[in-house]
């Protein structure tokens, strides 16, 4: 395969899972994931909650994909590229810039990251599994952009 193959290949997973994330984090985690994402939308307790599991189980697939498929680096090894590197950019993005586990442009007034961070806010202003709103996670439906636009 060619560089140009592999770099689309891993750019359509990549893509792809924030509408994984999102059908997941509605249906699921607001379904009957409840159990482990419940800890997300209460105080945390500490440096993890259950929720964190769910990253866990979005490596699965991205490690088996990236094993089986660099025997011959073939489709496999981009799209588990395609779905760590979301992972990445989510946990860059989702934890320690919107959650400031670590904190990392504090006082940004970047319009597209202060919605991205408002619109997650508005998100957890509901604590039970019922009732909430904006289920992305790096992609910011205009809507919001121009919601909290500052």
């Amino acid at each position: 395969m060619s560089i140009l193959s592999h770099t689309l290949i891993t750019l359509f997973f990549f893509i792809l899972m924030e509408g994984v994330a999102w059908f997941t984090h509605k249906y699921i985690m607001h379904g009957f994931g409840w159990v482990w994402h419940q800890s997300h939308h209460e105080p945390r307790k500490g440096k993890l909650e259950l929720n964190d599991l769910y990253g866990m189980v979005f490596a699965v697939p991205s490690c088996l994909l990236i094993i089986y498929g660099s025997e011959n680096m073939d489709w496999r090894f981009s799209a588990g590229l395609g779905i760590a590197l979301y992972g990445l950019a989510y946990f860059l993005v989702h934890d320690v810039f919107v959650h400031q586990r670590v904190k990392w442009l504090t006082k940004t007034q970047v319009p597209y990251f202060r919605a991205m961070r408002l619109t997650h806010h508005l998100h957890h202003a509901v604590h039970t599994k019922e009732g909430a709103e904006a289920f992305g996670f790096l992609f910011v439906l205009p809507k919001y952009v121009r919601r909290f636009r500052g």
